[in-house]
């Protein structure tokens, strides 16, 4: 199985990832999913996804994003390393960007409070 996640933890993007996911699938399942596209329900493909394994090309690619054992991470290569980082570092600017927005969100809230409530 692909690495377990948890709310909030996303360990690869289908757009992004379309390429690894492709071939994964191939690997794993012998299916040509860009032969199938016409035919196959996406319900279908969200399964073959589910059940990749970690020696799959995606497989491999989550494993290292989701990597946390520091031990493990001592033996990682530059190439590895940089793999998680680029992801970790995208994963992180979007949780910026979703947290300004809520907060942007709670401002705009308290200003409407303020002037339906405010003081006279």
């Amino acid at each position: 199985m692909l690495a377990i996640q948890h709310p909030g933890e996303t360990w690869y993007d289908f757009y992004e990832d379309w390429d690894l996911i492709e071939s994964s699938i191939a690997q794993q399942y012998g299916i040509r999913i860009r032969k199938e596209l016409k035919t196959i329900k996406w319900k279908e493909v969200k399964v073959l996804l589910t059940g990749l394994l970690p020696d799959t090309p995606l497989g491999k690619v989550v494993e290292m994003r989701s990597e946390n054992d520091k031990n493990t991470l001592k033996n990682y290569t530059p190439t590895m390393n940089a793999i998680r980082n680029k992801w970790r570092n995208k994963q992180a600017k979007e949780l910026l960007k979703n947290e300004e927005a809520l907060n942007n969100t709670f401002l705009d809230m308290e200003r409407s409070f303020a002037s339906m409530f405010g003081s006279k």
